[in-house]
């Protein structure tokens, strides 16, 4: 169960109601061009341009003109459903970014990669991508269609979108030129900047709205602020750390991004500062709470009357990101600043166990129904999974004055994974996780009444998705807290549906007394339609999200119980020449009997009979269990846009897409027969896929992203199933992430046969078919730093291997840039036409 955390951390705008920070979202927007009907009588709305394009850059290469021709296709607008429930604001985000912005120079410091022009964020947390921007904006009437464009700031980067709780207005920041403005949104479809301030969302979002809906809460880059300071390498001197002793793993961080140097710390104190602040929204003005800090977490009560304050502390870490530097934890007052009680002073957090949790209060959290009670949990065996204890979480309470001795609400056998609060306070779900069986449970719990017994209401595998129950639908309070709907003693579920035919995606009603369930709306088996959110008149009209191979996503309205549905938007298709390409969802089982399936894609105007040579894409994931490794997911009835690898699909290969790659064991031992299960995953997706008659067993090819690199660099090493590979931003010698991999959580001291076994580099010798390894160069995901890619091609090349190494400037460890995109839409076509579609006469001496 997801748990609210409206800190100033993350805090995005959702889509439907569903509890921040994890909000569950529909089916990715990517739409098909539709004409009025009387299922979809509403005018469509416009689809942004392509944007403008920047200045030719030099030595980037591009693929063919039908390629790039749905790479520069607009994206689609995604929506966000108002907290009334009576408009969607429909964003349309820059599918790709120019490299301009990728390259825009940026400091690596504790976690951060932090843009010194303005404080922006460079990237996604972790690295993955550069963050997006908004292309265009509009507001939808739900209850007559009509749709209104809205001006976004010129030459700027609009993003982080958020309601208020009333649903008149919405926020949004806005990157200028040299700052991070705060922008505010009104139902009529008027933007204005509030204030003149600056925002600081280092650390976070930078801004919340307060539950009076009148005011947000900000962190400013403080006013007066002297320069950034200066470094000097013969100042600085050497950087020394030390160990005395104490055991204790350590996550894997990306060197480079942990800080290194006194001006490493000085940097990041003065880039992490901030002034914390409530600005009025008709009038942007600004009032300043407290003094400037490292303010990581500034949330309010619901009741607006106290600031939960998160706030970083020294001494510095070299070790860890910023997350797990010192922190204290304060309640202010919400009108003076001044500090009414400290909660928690938590030391550095360095030697926390892989997948293990930090000693000490965490995840901190004000209860949505009572106006000033603050919940939080804390570790029983030390934070460490390995340890054998009766409860591993307590979960604590304190409320206003916030001077008594904490109270305990609840215990769990395994590791607390949050309570679901309902509407009425003496209703709540309580989940906890088994780390060693991937295991989750679900209690009914009064959480005022200790005496009141938990009634087990789920029990299984967190790898189950068939008889997955899906997850409440949420309501937003008139404080701005989120919490489940309750309609007496029932709440409603909104669920995927997989089935071993496909997705069928479903709303519930579940009586949590009897535990019976009522299913009100499934998806049919045309197409894939997902529930979004209630109507604005409670529970009689309900919204939906639907979409099927040839119609793009659209809003729906229906009738509780009745089959007559409207259409609420008209999106058009921006890239109708793809659904030339047909695809179909194939099931098969490996040798050992593990049912499996994957995707199958043919090309635009294939003709059938032929074969045609193809590519194989896998991500493999590990389980526990084989009936749930076995469990199909996702759907062959959605909208598909085609990127990546599946640009390949213009230029006549077929697609034998998302492959299911399991690795089935005990989570403490599964990697023991990685290589084998690898292996057995592959033969069987090959033989099936040959077997349809479509796919050249003699024309196959192999490709796969991150842990699904490691992937193809074993298959190329392993097998000679495949003619040439294509590796994306790897991880190839495992030993360089000593305390753990994947859900691999042996040390390499523990299990080093396991870690070499694993690792490609080691077989960098028997590396003969083809493998070209392509990597972003600023890459900070732990255990795919850029150093992987290069050692792997230099062991290839010295030991006589076919290999190309194609290292892209600036980007992290998802592409970002649309030359960047091209430029590996170029590459894979070329390598994979020279090695698969027209082989070699004579293959590779193994």
């Amino acid at each position: 169960m997801s748990r609210l955390r409206l800190v100033l951390v993350g805090l995005v705008a959702c889509s439907h109601s569903a509890a921040p920070p994890a909000c569950p979202q529909p089916p990715p927007v990517t739409v098909v061009a539709t004409s009025p009907t009387p299922d979809n009588p509403t005018t469509p709305i416009a689809l942004p341009t392509a944007p403008p394009s920047e200045p030719e850059v030099s030595g980037y290469d591009k693929p063919p003109q039908n390629v790039l021709d749905v790479l520069h296709a607009p994206a689609s607008p995604q929506p966000s459903i108002d907290p009334t429930r009576s408009r969607i604001l429909l964003v349309s985000w820059v599918r790709y970014a120019s490299i301009k912005q990728v390259a825009e120079p940026y400091l690596k410091l504790a976690g951060v990669r932090v843009e010194p022009r303005t404080r922006r964020k460079h990237d996604t947390p972790g690295g993955y991508g550069v963050a997006q921007c908004a292309q265009t904006l509009a507001l939808v009437d739900i209850a007559s269609s009509q749709q209104k464009q809205l001006r976004l700031p010129a030459d700027g980067c609009a993003d982080a979108f958020s309601w208020a709780a009333d649903g008149k207005h919405f926020a949004f920041r806005n990157t200028s030129q040299d700052a991070v403005e705060l922008w505010i949104g009104d139902a009529s479809g008027t933007t204005k900047r509030a204030g003149t301030f600056k925002l600081n969302p280092m650390l976070g979002t930078g801004y919340a709205w307060l539950g009076d809906s009148a005011r947000l809460l900000v962190k400013i880059v403080p006013d007066g602020q002297r320069p950034p300071p200066a470094g000097s390498a013969a100042a600085d001197g050497p950087s020394i750390q030390e160990s005395l002793g104490s055991k204790g793993e350590s996550s894997t961080y990306e060197a480079r991004d942990t800080l290194r140097s006194k001006h490493d710390e000085a940097l990041f104190e003065y880039y992490a500062t901030s002034q914390v602040g409530i600005v009025d929204a008709a009038s942007g003005k600004l009032t300043s709470l407290g003094a400037p800090a490292m303010y990581m977490g500034v949330n309010g009560s619901p009741d607006d009357k106290y600031l939960l304050v998160d706030r970083i502390a020294k001494p510095f870490s070299y070790a860890v990101t910023y997350q797990r530097f010192a922190h204290d934890v304060e309640i202010w007052d919400a009108h003076t600043g001044v500090v009414v009680a400290p909660i928690a002073k938590l030391p550095v957090a360095d030697r926390v166990p892989i997948a293990g949790v930090e000693t000490g209060p965490r995840g901190f959290e004000w209860r949505p129904t009572e106006p000033n009670q603050l919940v939080w949990e804390e570790a029983l065996d030390g934070g460490d999974w390995n340890t054998k204890v009766p409860n591993r979480d307590k979960i604590m309470t304190t409320s206003a004055p916030f001077t008594a001795v904490p109270r305990e609400l609840a215990r769990t056998e395994q590791r607390f994974a949050g309570y679901s609060w309902s509407e009425n306070r003496s209703v709540a779900l309580l989940a906890d996780y088994d780390e060693n069986k991937h295991w989750s449970r679900t209690w009914v719990v009064n959480p005022d009444n200790a005496a009141a017994k938990p009634a087990l209401l789920w029990d299984m595998s967190s790898q189950e998705r068939y008889k997955d129950p899906g997850n409440p639908v949420w309501k937003r309070l008139p404080n701005g807290e989120w919490v489940m709907r309750l309609e007496g003693n029932s709440i409603y579920l909104r669920g995927e549906g997989a089935t071993p035919t496909g997705d069928h995606p479903f709303l519930d009603k579940l009586d949590l007394s009897t535990k019976k369930t009522e299913r009100l709306f499934a998806s049919g088996a045309e197409g894939i339609e997902s529930f979004i959110d209630f109507a604005a008149d409670g529970t009689k009209h309900y919204l939906t999200w639907k979409q099927s191979p040839v119609q793009p996503p659209n809003a729906f309205m229906r009738t509780m119980g009745a089959t007559d549905l409207r259409a609420v938007t008209n999106i058009p298709d921006p890239t109708p020449e793809v659904r030339k390409i047909k695809k179909q969802l194939i099931k098969y089982k490996r040798k050992d009997g593990v049912e499996l399936s994957f995707t199958l894609y043919t090309p635009p105007n294939y003709v059938a009979g032929t074969k045609i040579p193809a590519i194989l894409y896998a991500y493999p994931l590990d389980y526990a269990s084989a009936k749930q490794a076995g469990q199909i997911s996702g759907s062959d009835q959605v909208f598909d846009t085609i990127t990546d690898y599946r640009l390949l699909l213009l230029s006549g290969y077929a697609i034998i897409d998302d492959a299911a790659f399991p690795i089935v064991g005990d989570p403490k031992k599964a990697y023991d027969t990685y290589l084998e299960q690898l292996e057995m995953d592959a033969q069987a997706a090959v033989d099936t896929a040959v077997k349809t008659g479509i796919v050249d067993r003699d024309r196959i090819g192999v490709t796969g992203h991150s842990h699904g690199a490691l992937m193809t660099a074993n298959l190329i090493a392993h097998t000679t199933l495949f003619k040439a590979g294509v590796a994306t931003s790897g991880s190839y010698n495992k030993t360089l992430t000593p305390f753990g991999f994947q859900n691999e959580r042996r040390s390499v001291w523990k299990a080093p046969d396991v870690y070499k076994k694993v690792s490609t580099f080691f077989v960098a010798d028997k590396i003969k078919i083809p493998l070209m390894i392509v990597h972003g160069m600023e890459d900070a995901n732990p255990g795919t730093t850029p150093l992987q890619a290069e050692k792997l091609f230099e062991a290839i090349r010295g030991n006589g291997g076919t290999t190309r190494l194609v290292m892209l400037p600036h980007e992290p460890h998802w592409y970002s840039a649309m030359e960047s995109n091209e430029q590996l839409a170029y590459e894979e076509l070329n390598w994979f036409d020279k090695f698969v579609k027209n082989p070699p006469a004579t293959p590779p001496a193994r």
